[in-house]
């Protein structure tokens, strides 16, 4: 086992975040690797499923121009998000308003709708809640995984988590179950 592999994961990403600024492209592959779920994440939580594909993309290649910039290793998926929230803001403020299509146009595939129906519930809740729902139930991130990527605690993690979950069982009409966890 290499020095590099006994390490922490953290403190693996930081050693990472130093060689991609030195310009190993291979280091900056595994940052891509460990953060893509969580901007995908982000991104969902505030723009359609294709644009937030195409998005990704564009955070990390914005990323990779600024990456001298990053003051503090450790805070590299907070830094991550915060470009990933700005480019979807940039996005949506480029992009003319759709015009919603109507409920009897039949769709091909339901399951996929009622994807899309969730996202946009998950998407018109409070933002704290937003990306915690987002991450954890399309990117399957756990809660501490959440935590550590965007760099929020846990505690407030959870929180959001479970208000927001709340809220969207409101939204879609369903009653909790007993004992039901995120």
């Amino acid at each position: 086992m290499s020095l590099v592999l006994a390490l922490p994961l953290g403190l693996m990403a930081v050693d990472d975040v130093a060689k991609a600024r030195a310009g190993d492209r291979r280091a900056f592959g595994r940052l891509f690797e460990r953060h893509a779920r969580m901007v995908h994440g982000v991104l969902l939580a505030r723009v359609q499923k294709a644009d937030a594909d195409d998005l990704v993309q564009e955070v990390f290649m914005t990323a990779l121009h600024r990456l001298a910039a990053l003051k503090d290793e450790a805070s590299l998926g907070g830094w991550l998000a915060a470009i990933a929230r700005n480019r979807a803001t940039d996005f949506l403020r480029g992009r003319p308003q759709l015009v919603p299509l109507p409920e009897t146009l039949e769709v091909v595939d339901p399951r996929r709708a009622e994807v899309s129906q969730v996202l946009a519930l998950i998407r018109s809740l409070p933002e704290a809640y937003r990306e915690p729902l987002a991450l954890r139930l399309v990117e399957g991130l756990t809660g501490p995984e959440i935590a550590e990527q965007v760099g929020l605690t846990p505690e407030s993690v959870r929180v959001n988590l479970c208000r927001g979950m709340k809220l969207l069982r409101e939204r879609m009409g369903l009653q909790p179950q007993p004992g039901e966890d995120v």
